[in-house]
This record gives structure tokens, C-alpha cells and sequence, in this order.
């Protein structure tokens, strides 16, 4: 939201209405109103202090963690404007899955193969798929949220070696378009 005059001057209050506190950044007088802010964003919120001039109210947030995902509302009194903005966080430190082979089934002539991911927030889907591109059916997946709001995703499926030896381990959160997938070969026997 750009008001269509210098806000250097103005009031402008960031908040997130569901924290109590609920000011995440008060600007009000050519300077921050520290004392107003929730204490979750200490030393991690700022206006472009020098774009003010040119209207650029922009809330800059560093630091970001899981637990800064919700709703935020820009509003300014002066000209009863205001706007909400929804933060989706994702993490950046997802890893590849990884996929072992942790047993035989003789009555199918398959393996039972496990696949593992770690580093994702929010939670994430897993999916196994064979050589053609084919969701399988596998059991259902094991989740773990570690001291760092982080999510480890593991799944486990028992698959017959037939025409392809050949399948995917595929994850992927859709709210932060983040997919990662591993391709795994079996031998036949």
C-alpha cells in the first residue's frame, strides 16, 4: 500500500492482530515507537526509513522463522487506509530425500524401500512414483517437528519389481512451491 503523498510525516502502525501485544512496528512522529512492539520482533522489523519520502511503507522483517507466518495489517489513521498482507514462510534448508532400502518381501518378490526429508516447514507431502510416472500406494507418513519448528518426513513402500525397476521419492510443500524428489533403481533379481 503507497500513499500518494510523503509518509515521512505520517502515523503508520504495522501490526498482527492476532499477537497482544499486537504492533509489530509503530512509526509516529518521524520515529519508531520501540516501547509499542511485541517483543517477538525486537531488533527485526524496519521501515525503508529513507524511501518514506516517496511513499515506500514497506515493512522490512529479518530473521524470519516459522513462527512469523500470519497476517499483517499496514494501517495508516490519518488517511483510514489500510491493507493486509499474509506471510507464507517456507524454509531454505530442505534436504534432497533420501531413500534406503530397508527390506525384502518374498511373497511379492519386492523390496521395501524408505525415503527421508529434513529441513521443511510448514509440513510437507510425500509421494512414491514408478518408472512411468504412477502414484503408488504407500503406508502413511511419519512426521517429526524438531526444536526448530523444522519438519522430518519420512515414508515407507513396498513395490514389486516388474517392467521398471525404477521409483521416485517426491516431496513437496504446494504453499511454498518448494518440490525436492530422489530416483532410486532396484536391481532385479
Amino acid at each position: 500500500m503507497k500513499p500518494v503523498e510523503d509518509a515521512s510525516g505520517l502515523t503508520l502502525e504495522w501490526t498482527r492482530p492476532d499477537l497482544s501485544p499486537r504492533f509489530v512496528y509503530v512509526w509516529r512522529s518521524g520515529q519508531e515507537l520501540e516501547g509499542k512492539k511485541h517483543k517477538f520482533f525486537e531488533g527485526r522489523t524496519s521501515l525503508f526509513i529513507d524511501e518514506l519520502t516517496t511513499g515506500n511503507i514497506s515493512l522490512k522483517l529479518s530473521k524470519v522463522k516459522p513462527t512469523d507466518e500470519g497476517n499483517y495489517r499496514c494501517f495508516i489513521p490519518a488517511l483510514e487506509r489500510q491493507t493486509y498482507i499474509q506471510l507464507v514462510v517456507g524454509s531454505n534448508v530442505v534436504s534432497r530425500p533420501v531413500i534406503t532400502l530397508t527390506g525384502i518381501d518374498e511373497a511379492i518378490r519386492g523390496v521395501v524401500l524408505q525415503c527421508e526429508s529434513t529441513g521443511w516447514y510448514p509440513e510437507p507431502e510425500v509421494f512414491w512414483l514408478d518408472g512411468e510416472g504412477n502414484l503408488l500406494s504407500a503406508g502413511p507418513t511419519e512426521t517429526v517437528r524438531g526444536p526448530d519448528d523444522l519438519y522430518t518426513v519420512s515414508s515407507r513402500v513396498t513395490v514389486e519389481k516388474r517392467h521398471s525397476n525404477s521409483f521416485t521419492c517426491r516431496v513437496q510443500q504446494n504453499s511454498t512451491n518448494q518440490t525436492r524428489e530422489t530416483l532410486i533403481h532396484v536391481p532385479g533379481t
